[in-house]
């Protein structure tokens, strides 16, 4: 389980790894027993999903989804659906939710069989750079952070007493980043995103990546290799 603040903030954070490549879904609420975002529900995630929905007292308002590769998305239509609420996603990784193939590459997808199904949740609306998105009482500034995928996310959100959190997806993780290699990578893109997005922030962001730890961005820009031009390969965590 990863948290963010400890017992007693004002602002309810869990995270947990969920499939096969342990991608973190996280939940997001202003307390317990209020409307909740739900972020990246992966491969098997509606069962502890809905375990921690129970436990907590949380109403689904919506899923943000960081970006469109199936170990982030999988569950989103059965929860959105089962719940009544809509996803968000950036356009350029839209087509993934129902067509996941079409982001993996041949050496991927034979890891699966040779096929991943899905299908678009009901209601899909778009998400658009430097867009203030307001929901379950909560507000999130999206960050456009291509690289990983063409439509890679961030979100940035802020409590009232002044913590901050970045939910950055695949884009960046401690100690490394997103890999560039399979369709819709770019490594210039993602180095720009790193650059004119991420490394601009507070040091006291806390970094919620797609995969691992949690971290902070000033432990990022001062440890991560990938940041200081020591990384000598990218990454293959993740998709």
């Amino acid at each position: 389980m990863i948290t963010a603040f400890p017992e007693g903030s004002p602002v309810f954070v869990a995270g947990f790894p969920v499939g096969a490549l342990q991608a973190n879904c996280f939940l997001l609420a202003p307390a317990e027993g209020a409307d909740c975002v739900i972020v990246d529900p992966g491969q098997d995630a509606v069962e502890p999903i809905e375990e921690a929905l129970r436990e907590h007292r949380l109403t689904p308002a919506a899923v943000l989804l960081t970006h469109g590769h199936f170990d982030h998305v999988f569950s989103a239509a059965e929860l959105c659906r089962a719940h009544g609420v809509p996803v968000w996603i950036h356009p350029e990784d839209r087509p993934m939710l129902a067509d996941p193939g079409r982001a993996l590459g041949p050496a991927a997808t034979a890891l699966f069989g040779g096929r991943v199904e899905m299908s678009e949740p009901d209601e899909v609306r778009e998400l658009a750079a430097d867009q203030v998105l307001e929901v379950a009482g909560l507000s999130f500034t999206v960050d456009h952070t291509p690289g990983h995928t063409r439509g890679s996310v961030c979100f940035r959100t802020t409590t009232e007493e002044g913590g901050r959190l970045l939910f950055s997806g695949d884009t960046l993780f401690a100690g490394s980043i997103g890999r560039t290699d399979l369709p819709g990578g770019d490594t210039e893109e993602i180095m720009r995103s790193l650059k004119e997005k991420i490394l601009p922030l507070p040091d006291d962001t806390v970094v919620l990546p797609g995969h691992g730890p949690a971290s902070t961005i000033g432990r990022e820009r001062a440890t991560n290799p990938f940041l200081s031009g020591g990384g000598a390969s990218f990454p293959t965590r993740g998709l």
